[in-house]
């Protein structure tokens, strides 16, 4: 009966499941499994293999599926995690494993050469992807090489290509080469003597001695960059001759190999042996799992190459091992090979997914295919389970069993995985404890409730358990247990009345199918110890012991565990824990098998004891057995089952479980019978093996401790047997044939069809794979049989168990007659007998009949006709013969064949052939210089098609025999014929041709060829350096029958080499003289620089092909630039180490071979002499030798083959110092009886700084140490005193540097005396005075009495004085030392005893005096000058430095050596005046200069020729022959041609850059037409200019009749004829006075009014701000001449407006950056310039700058200018030229004191017009200088020290040309032309103004006011208070009163306009004619001169006498008139 409370809480708990059990179906239902819900499965599986080039990197997929969406994981092999290593490995967010690129030496092992897997997973379970062997290949450099292969002639050699084994995987051989442009590929040609195997080998069969001679190299290509590559060496074959019988030899190595290829792949085992004769090889394969063998069967498949055996489309049943024989007749030999043919491993579980009950079995079934297979393992859930069979077999599935299962297939090269799930089915819970008693602690006497609450699914069992024993309901215990409605297991355990005894470890066990769940608590009861009873422990040996003592009572202070009365633990295997639990591990009988003893004491003392007896049992342990040898049915079997130890008794039992096979074996009862021979050991014996007996055998030992098991396999073979022999067979033809073929045994035997080769059986072969034939288990299917499958055939069933089955049958086929053609063409040759023949197959007999055109043919009809036929054994042949063909014979022929089993018909279409006939209407189509095109008509082809026509050619001279061919297709009636020579007469004809034969030739046509281009090549070209920067081209003509005409000349192009940039063309005229070598000298060309020529002929129809690009370095120069970085070290106190720096490679002007090192000590530098060179090719070096503590200067400068360059800035160094040279001399000077005085010279050599001297002294010829005195290094006497009278003393001198003491100086004796001599103890010596600084000269003496100290100066007493005196010590002072002051000096000390003297000498450093300069020679581009010293000049000269410059340039240097006494200065400008002086210098510095030497260069302007010789005139064109000018000794550079008609005054400029040497042509002139020639001819002399008039010829080529001219009159003549009309002239003159006042009275009005009326144009273009009115269509023209913006223009004398005019106007009026634009749409809009600043401040006339204020007037006249005049024709003589000088401004309105200006300020009433004439510029590139702001401008400004203004060419150069700075500010003057005469210094006039008068030397009169537009001359009459009235203008030139035509020349030191437009600076201003400055100045004609020849006799006065007069010298002009 339960007590009440116990009966209330079990209520409640019933109530409590009630209610649970209503919520129990929702939960359950809430929880129901997702069906969709999955494990992972691969959707994307990685391959095994990835292999990646590290310059392309790699990407790895992996994809897989499942619900829900599997995670993607990447492991390696060890099921680790990878991780992302930057920049190497990344794993991407969609789960691919990224390898980027990655640089070679950023290579990981660990990263880029692992295995890795694939991991996905979700909660339903985990897979992993097969292995992923990555391997990343850095591209790395590799050879493939090729060896020597030794061979003997006659056998078959293999060449091997060696490639290194890190490439091995990815390089694989593509084809093999000889050196005789032999290529072999891989192919399927077996029988050639060469053979690419398919493993790369290179197969050559029957060696002969040619194969010697050959050298072969293998190509590769790499499979993952694709680069191909020959091998680095060529492999020869070394070929032996044999001269005795060899027998068979093979390399050891090669004796036993293994083979390895993959499936459907070619593979090649070679045997590589070798012997004479030559061997037979026979190849054999082993039957595998025997050592039987049987030959290799050839067929297509397999092949036998020599001794290699070829296996093609390789399948896994090919692997094995083979067997290569090789003999002679000497002896045999063998190698074998172990064949291993790989098939990709895949695999597969059966099923993918189950669904499998708690506790029911699951069978997962792997199938998996591919070979070789070497292991098979089981993992789940990514973890191994330790399976590795097929089958895996779950017998009792619980909850943990659930998840993904795979199968893991591998081999050394790959593997392989499938996956599984594995689902629970129904539903299924564990066990759970869900309520449970808890530990409980109480007296004696209670009853105790322990209760238990359990759930799961199943429901479980519970039951109690108390300290490990099972409780049931006895006695007080009582256990009760219920379901509630939940499904909930409520337990109970009621002990009534709890005693003592009670107490314990209480458990409750819950228990299902499905799991167990248990709970355990201590129930501890007061009371004395007590332990309950223990049983009987057995345990198996080598297992755990765990006892616990079960203890009751409480408290309990100790439980103990004891043996043999030891308390346990005795040995290590024991434990012993607090609790009583004892543990013993690896129990053994022998140690561990005894009675233990629990012992529990409480605190009292009281204790319990119980005992435990433990047995340890040992299980039967079975030796291993198994039987190897192979089993064939029949044979005997003995299985021997033994113990090796166990607990007896032991009962042994056998078990056999047959093996799944063939199921005809089951009903087969296998005999055996055991016999236990011992009591250990058992036999199991099969008297007769048959097939039942094949399975596995178990022995099973028991004994009470358990039982073991062994098991073996045995398989008993089987020789085939017939189960269905195939026998004959016989089939209609068209039928499906199948004939059975069945055999069984013991392995399962391979059934194989052959058929016999031939028509008798005994050679078999395979069959072959085809649609309608194949084998399927061993039955023959032949699809639609046809007779050619008719034959014998043999099935052969072998599997390796005895000799096999075969059975040979006969399959026959029923045919109908059949035609194997149906249709075919049969020609024959007309007149020729023909044979038609028809075979029929089928079974006979056969009967055949004739038609002929579907008529019945009979012989008898027609005697032509015969037929025969034969009888054959596959049918009948019948053939119709025709004796004489004709053209009706072409017809269809038909045979009918009929026998019993039906018909058939073939037919023969016959054709009769015949030779074409001959093609006709042959005509010319078209025709060109090299080809002409025909047509024909096609002729009859006589029934064969035309093949092709031929088309046969000569020339007209040749013969029929001599043709040349065209053979043209049949098809087409066209052609064209080419290779035909220009201007050639041919003959053409044509044939046609069929397979019979050639037609008749066409008629012949007749055609001449065109002329061409020259189609040959220059030859012989060579292209040689002449200097650094010219090339001389030579070359010859091409070959006479390429010119393809007559060849006229020329073009040589050349460029710099290695650039796109095109060529420049020189053109040669043609030399016609045979053979003659044409030559061109390149000049102007970069120095050491490669440039490419080509050439190419021309005639007039145009140029031929360019020659090959010949390519030429111009000679080497010499470095531009020096080494840069130089530097030195000191290493030691002799040696200096200097480094440098390469030049700059484009400055090296060639190739640096060597450096040079100069250096010196530095007080010697300036003394060439004394300099030293080192040679080196290195960048530094160390010098040797050097002066110790001396400073150094070094230079360092580059050589190339051209010479030395330039020498680097010097670098100073000083070397380390030493210890001093001995003392230079020592004196000891008696002082008195005590004293000595000592004194000394420094070392010669100090070799540093001198610290301080030490003085020796000692008794002479005493032993021991000598004294010593340290003296300061500025004192060099010591005063020894003490001493003793009368006793001689050594004394000696050392000197000492901071090194340390140097040598002693020699030993000098002295002795102490009452007698002292005068003595002087300073030392003769050479003293150096600087120039103007102040020099001492000691004189120390000794004596007594004290001497008397007397100096003389060269010999002379000496007197004191300002600069000189004695100084009380007895030295000279010298103050600023001049250089008069060198000398002698002496010194002279007396007293009455003696005398002494010394003598200095005083050498004066001064700056040297000016050399003497003096010219030697000349040359067209140098001067060469002697330099001498001057005489006076005593100071030592270090060298020169000479100055230089031309006339109009800057002042340049060059140093002269010292002993140089001529110096050539090169480079000059031919016929160019230089200026020259030269200063001195030593280490004092530059002295004074020379005087200046003037001086020029030879040559001169060109000179004209005569006009007959260089023109030559036509009807439209006149020719010019420029050869025909002389060049004056400086080469021409160009020249300028222009032409006009001669009443036209434009002048039109045809060319300003025509070559000197060529011949030009003026092209579209009109016929009889006169016209003005003007030729200006440059060098850098100058340039003259021609004029020439000429008229062309009229169309007809006649002359026209000369211009009407004037007769010619004198001035008596004229004044005659005024004389004579004056009635007309004074009525005429008076008229004209009157107008003109009134004009005057007019222009003085208006002016009055308005200021500026008059000159709209002028202000709109000129005035400061203002722009060019648009408005006006004419102003264009006004403006002149405007040139195109791709045409650079030379001076155009006469013309309205020249290129440099342009450029100065439009630079100089706009600021310094502006830059003429001629592309500008309006060229003159806003000229503007800042106002200009004012300059100088005196009119002197070294200062005749003109100022300008504002911009605009540039062109005024300057004040003090002297300009020229040059009128009428008298005055062409160059000494009628008259000059005319400008004067200050008159009228107040100058600017300002100081300007010189003529212009006022704006809106002045006084305006100006400025006419300026043509000018040209100077050179600009030789003169441009850069201001101080940076701007570009050309300053001039002269050498400081010539002020001189009567220095005439220095004069001239500061008033010939003026250039605006860069602000637009102060104008300079620039230097002026050369004079052709060095006596005339008076400046030259302007280039053109002045010269050519009339309208040349006014221009510039449309630029004028609208009122002065076309007039000669208003100025004087407009403004006659302006104080700039204009003269009348000289008349033109070419217009005298006899209207006589001149031509005229002018010659100029000035550059063209063409140089002018490349000059980028501001161009200056130059004079031009202007009008007089004063009115008064007017002069008439013959009043101008009367004034010219009036001042003649001035053009002898100097300079100054000229600059004080009105007008200056004349220049000379060389004018002449053709």
């Amino acid at each position: 009966m339960l007590p009440l409370p116990r009966l209330h809480a079990i209520k409640w708990l019933t109530l409590l499941a009630a209610m649970a059990a209503f919520c129990t179906p929702l939960a359950y239902a809430a929880s129901q499994p997702d069906a969709d819900q999955k494990g992972p499965v691969f959707l994307n599986e990685p391959i095994n293999r990835i292999d990646f080039s590290n310059s392309t990197g790699a990407e790895i997929e992996c994809k897989a599926s499942g619900n829900p969406m599997p995670e993607i994981i990447w492991i390696r092999s060890d099921g680790t995690a990878v991780g992302d290593v930057p920049g190497l490995r990344q794993i991407s967010s969609d789960g691919k494993l990224v390898f980027p690129p990655f640089r070679a030496e950023d290579y990981r092992q660990e990263v880029h050469a692992q295995v890795y897997a694939c991991l996905a997973r979700n909660q339903f379970g985990t897979i992993i992807s097969r292995d992923v062997h990555v391997r990343a290949v850095v591209a790395q450099y590799y050879d493939t090489d090729v060896n020597k292969a030794y061979v003997i002639r006659g056998n078959a050699a293999v060449l091997k290509c060696e490639i290194p084994s890190f490439v091995a995987d990815f390089v694989s051989v593509v084809s093999w080469h000889t050196d005789q442009n032999e290529d072999f590929l891989p192919g399927t040609e077996y029988d050639g003597k060469y053979l690419v195997l398919p493993s790369g080998e290179l197969h050559i069969r029957e060696v002969g001695p040619e194969d010697g001679y050959k050298s072969y190299q293998c190509r590769t290509k790499h499979r993952l960059t694709g680069e191909t590559r020959l091998s680095a060496t060529k492999g020869r074959l070394v070929i032996t001759e044999p001269v005795a019988s060899v027998a068979p030899k093979v390399d050891t190595r090669d004796e036993f190999t293994f083979a390895r290829t993959r499936l459907h792949t070619d593979k090649a085992l070679i045997c590589p042996a070798q012997s004479y004769p030559v061997p037979a090889f026979r190849w054999y394969k082993f039957i595998e799992g025997t050592t039987r063998k049987q030959a290799v069967i050839l067929n297509e498949r397999v092949k036998q190459v020599s001794g290699t055996l070829i296996i093609k489309d390789a399948v896994v049943e090919d692997s094995g091992k083979y067997l290569c024989v090789v003999n002679n007749s000497v002896g045999g030999e063998s190698v074998e090979t172990v064949l291993t043919v790989t098939a990709p491993l895949s695999a597969k579980i059966d099923p993918p997914t189950q669904t499998v009950d708690f506790g029911r079995p699951a069978v997962f079934t792997c199938q998996y295919s591919g070979n070789p297979i070497k292991t098979i393992s089981w993992i789940k859930d990514g973890k191994s389970i330790g399976h590795s069979d097929q089958v895996l077999r779950i017998e009792s599935v619980k909850k943990e069993d659930k998840g993904m299962y795979q199968c893991f297939v591998r081999n050394d090269q790959e593997s392989a995985e499938a996956s599984a799930e594995l689902k629970l089915g129904g539903r299924f819970d564990p066990p759970v404890i869900r309520q449970a008693f808890q530990e409980e602690t109480m007296e004696p006497g209670p009853s105790v409730f322990l209760k238990c609450v359990a759930g799961g699914n199943p429901t479980p069992e519970i039951s109690w358990e108390l300290d490990g024993k099972k409780i049931a309901n006895i006695d007080r215990y009582q256990v009760g247990q219920y379901v509630t409605v939940n499904g909930d297991v409520v337990s109970y355990l009621n002990i009534t009345s709890v005693h003592a005894n009670d107490g314990g470890l209480y458990k409750c066990i819950a228990k299902s199918k499905v799991g167990v769940a248990e709970h355990s608590a201590k129930l501890n009861v007061y009371g004395l110890p007590y332990i309950r009873q223990m049983e009987k422990k057995a345990i198996v040996a080598g297992e755990t012991l765990i006892v616990t003592c079960p203890v009751a009572g409480y408290p309990i202070d100790s439980i103990v565990w004891e043996r043999d009365n030891r308390a346990l633990p005795i040995n290590r295997k024991q434990k012993v824990f607090p609790n009583g639990t004892l543990i013993i591990e690896n129990v053994e009988r022998n140690s561990d098998q005894a009675t233990y003893t629990c012992v529990a004491k409480n605190v009292e003392g009281y204790s319990a004891r119980g005992s435990l007896e433990v047995q340890v049992m040992v299980l039967p342990q079975i030796t291993p057995f198994s039987y190897d040898d192979i089993i064939n049915t029949g044979d005997a079997i003995d299985l021997l089952c033994q113990i090796q130890k166990g607990d007896r008794p032991i009962k042994i039992n056998w078990s056999f479980e047959r093996a799944a096979g063939d199921a005809r074996y089951d009903s087969l009862q296998p005999i055996m019978r055991t016999n236990r021979i011992s009591i250990k050991s058992s036999v199991l014996s099969i008297p007769r093996a048959t097939p039942a007996h094949t399975g596995t055998y178990t022995c099973m030992a028991s004994n009470a401790a358990g039982s073991t098991i062994y098991s073996t396999n045995i398989t008993v073979n089987v020789p085939p047997r017939w189960i269905l022999e195939p026998t004959d067979k016989a089939f209609a033809q068209g039928s499906d044939a199948k004939v059975e073929c069945k055999a069984d045994g013991f392995p399962k035997p391979q059934v194989t069809w052959k058929k016999a080769v031939g028509d008798s059986p005994g050679e078999y072969k395979d069959l072959k794979k085809n649609d309608n034939i194949r084998v399927e288990e061993g039955t023959l299917h032949i699809d639609n049989i046809q007779k050619t499958n008719e034959g014998y055939y043999l099935c052969e069933a072998i599997n390796g168990i005895g000799s096999g089955l075969s059975a040979v049958i006969m399959i026959s086929v029923q045919a109908p007659p059949e035609f194997t053609e149906k249709l075919r063409n049969q020609t024959a040759r007309r007149g020729e007998p023909a044979v038609l023949q028809c075979e029929a197959k089928g079974e006979k007999p056969i009967g055949i009949l004739w038609n002929m055109n579907n008529v019945r043919l009979d012989p008898k009809n027609d005697n032509r006709y015969t037929i025969r036929e034969e009888i054959l054994s596959t049918g009948v042949m019948s053939s119709l013969s025709i004796k004489r063909t004709e053209r009706s014979d072409s017809a269809l022929f038909t045979c009918l064949a009929t026998n019993a089993f039906g018909s058939d018909d073939a037919s023969i279409n016959m054709i009769i052939q015949e030779v074409p006939e001959m093609p006709y209407a042959l005509k010319v189509l078209d025709k060109s210089g090299r080809s002409v095109q025909l047509s024909w008509a096609q002729p009859y082809d006589g029934n064969s098609p035309l093949i092709r026509y031929i088309i046969e050619f000569k020339r007209s001279r040749a013969s029929w025999d001599e043709v040349d061919r065209v053979m043209v297709p049949g098809h087409t009636t066209e052609a064209q014929v080419q290779k035909l020579s220009p201007a050639t007469t041919y003959n053409i004809r044509i044939v046609a041709e069929n397979a019979i034969g050639t037609s008749q030739s066409s008629e012949a046509v007749t055609i001449i060829t065109a002329e061409e281009a020259p189609s040959g090549k220059p030859q012989n070209i060579k292209v040689e350096p002449v200097n650094q920067t010219t090339l001389r081209v030579t070359w010859k003509p091409p070959a006479r029958s390429e010119w393809n005409g007559e060849i006229l000349g020329y073009y040589v192009g050349y460029k710099l080499s290695n650039t796109n940039s095109s060529y420049v063309f020189e053109t040669v005229n043609f030399l016609t003289e045979e053979g003659k070598e044409h030559s061109l000298e390149l000049n102007n060309l970069r120095v050491y620089t490669q440039y490419s020529v080509v050439i190419q002929a021309f005639n007039k129809i145009g140029a031929g092909p360019l020659s090959d690009e010949e390519k030429q370095f111009t000679a080497e120069g010499t470095p531009s630039q020096p080494p840069s970085d130089t530097a030195c070290t000191t290493l030691t106190s002799q040696t200096i180490r200097v480094s440098w720096v390469s030049p700059p490679l484009e400055s090296a002007n060639g190739v640096i071979k060597t450096y040079k090192v100069v250096y010196a000590p530095s007080d010697e530098w300036y003394d060439d002499t004394k300099r030293h060179y080192k040679k080196t090719a290195s960048s530094d070096t160390v010098l040797h030798g050097l002066k110790k503590f001396t400073n150094y200067t070094m230079q360092v400068l580059a050589t190339t083959a051209g010479g030395d360059g330039v020498r680097s800035a010097p670098i100073h160094c000083q070397t380390e110092p030493d210890v001093p040279e001995a003392p230079t001399d020592v004196k000891a000077l008696v002082k008195g009886q005590a004293a000595i005085l000592v004194s000394w010279r420094p070392p010669a050599q100090p070799n540093g700084i001198i610290q301080q001297y030490t003085v020796y002294s000692k008794v002479e010829g005493a032993e021991g140490e000598p004294k010593s005195q340290k003296i300061p290094h500025y004192q060099m006497s010591y005063e020894a005193t003490e001493l003793e009278k009368n006793k001689p003393y050594e004394f000696w001198v050392t000197a000492s540097t901071n090194i340390g003491e140097g040598q002693p100086s020699k030993s000098i004796v002295a002795m102490p005396s009452d007698q002292v001599p005068a003595k002087i103890a300073s030392f003769d010596d050479t003293f150096t005075a600087t120039f103007k600084e102040d020099a001492k000269m000691p004189c120390l003496a000794v004596g007594a009495p004290q001497p008397e100290i007397t100096w003389k100066i060269k010999g002379v007493e000496f007197t004191g004085n300002d600069r000189m005196r004695v100084l009380p010590d007895g030295s000279l002072l010298i103050k600023s030392v001049n250089r008069q002051d060198a000398g002698e000096y002496s010194c002279h000390a007396e007293n009455s005893i003696a005398k002494d003297s010394i003598t200095h000498k005083l050498i004066v450093l001064a700056p040297p005096q000016s050399p003497q300069v003096s010219l030697s020679a000349t040359t067209t581009d140098s001067l060469t000058v002697k330099l001498k010293p001057h005489e006076g000049d005593t100071a030592p000269l270090h060298g020169y430095t000479l100055h230089y410059k031309p006339e109009f340039g800057e002042w340049e240097t060059a140093e002269v050596s010292v002993d140089a006494q001529k110096y050539t200065i090169e480079n000059l400008l031919c016929g160019s005046r230089y200026q020259v002086y030269a200063t001195g210098f030593n280490n004092i510095g530059a002295g004074e200069a020379s005087d200046i030497l003037n001086t020029r260069t030879k040559g001169y302007k060109p000179k004209l020729p005569e006009k007959q010789r260089f023109i030559e005139v036509s009807s439209n064109s006149v020719s010019l022959h420029f050869k025909a000018w002389k060049d004056g000794g400086c080469p021409m550079s160009h020249f300028v041609v222009e032409n006009k008609k001669r009443d036209q005054t434009e002048w039109n400029q045809i060319s300003n850059n025509v070559k000197p040497d060529n011949n030009y042509v003026v092209l579209d002139l009109e016929p009889a037409t006169w016209y003005n020639l003007r030729i200006t001819a440059h060098n850098s002399a100058g340039f003259t200019v021609a004029e020439y008039d000429f008229a062309t010829l009229t169309v007809t080529g006649g002359t026209i009749a000369p211009s009407r001219e004037l007769p010619e009159l004198t001035a008596e003549d004229t004044i005659r004829i005024i004389l004579s009309n004056l009635n007309l002239i004074v009525p005429v003159v008076a008229a004209l006075l009157v107008i003109i006042i009134a004009i005057i009275v007019i222009c003085i009005l208006r002016s009055k009014g308005n200021h500026h009326k008059d000159d709209v144009v002028y202000n709109q273009t000129m005035g400061p701000g203002a722009t060019l009115d648009k408005r006006r269509p004419d102003l264009r023209d006004e403006l002149g001449y405007i040139a195109p913006p791709n045409r650079k223009l030379p001076p155009v004398p006469g013309s309205n407006y020249n290129t440099c005019d342009r450029i100065k106007r439009a630079r100089g009026i706009r600021s310094n950056h502006s830059t003429w634009d001629p592309r500008r749409t309006n060229l003159y809009e806003e000229l503007k310039t800042p106002p200009v600043p004012l300059h100088g401040n005196h009119y002197g006339p070294e200062d005749v700058q003109c100022h300008y204020r504002h911009p605009g007037m540039e062109d005024e006249i300057c004040p003090y200018a002297t300009f020229h005049l040059l009128g009428f024709r008298e005055e062409m003589d160059p000494t009628k030229a008259m000059n005319f000088q400008t004067f200050p401004h008159q009228n107040g309105h100058a600017p300002g004191p100081g300007h010189a200006g003529t212009m006022g300020p704006p809106g002045h009433p006084g305006h100006v017009h400025s006419r300026s004439g043509s000018q040209s510029m100077p050179r600009a590139n030789r003169y441009a200088r850069k201001n101080s702001q940076g701007g570009q401008s050309s300053i001039y400004t002269p050498a400081p020290e010539y002020d001189d203004p009567a220095n005439c060419a220095e004069e001239d150069q500061y008033r010939r040309y003026t250039r605006v700075n860069s602000q637009g500010g102060s104008l300079y003057s620039g230097p002026g032309p050369e004079y052709d005469d060095p006596a005339n210094c008076a400046p030259e006039e302007d280039q053109y103004g002045s010269q050519y008068g009339g309208p040349y030397g006014t221009p510039y009169d449309h630029y004028g006011s609208r009122g002065s537009m076309g007039r000669r001359s208003v100025g004087s009459a407009r403004n006659p208070g302006n104080g700039s009235p204009e003269p009348p203008p000289p008349p033109p030139r070419n217009h005298d009163m006899s209207n006589s035509s001149f031509n005229d020349s002018k010659e100029s030191n000035e550059i063209s306009e063409a140089e002018c437009d490349r000059d980028h600076g501001p161009r200056g201003n130059y004079g031009a004619v202007k009008r007089s400055p004063l009115q008064k100045d007017q002069r008439t004609t013959e009043e101008m001169r009367k004034l010219i020849e009036s001042r003649r006799p001035l053009n002898e006065a100097g300079p100054k006498q000229l600059q004080q007069q009105s007008g200056a010298g004349f220049t000379a002009y060389d004018t002449m008139a053709v």
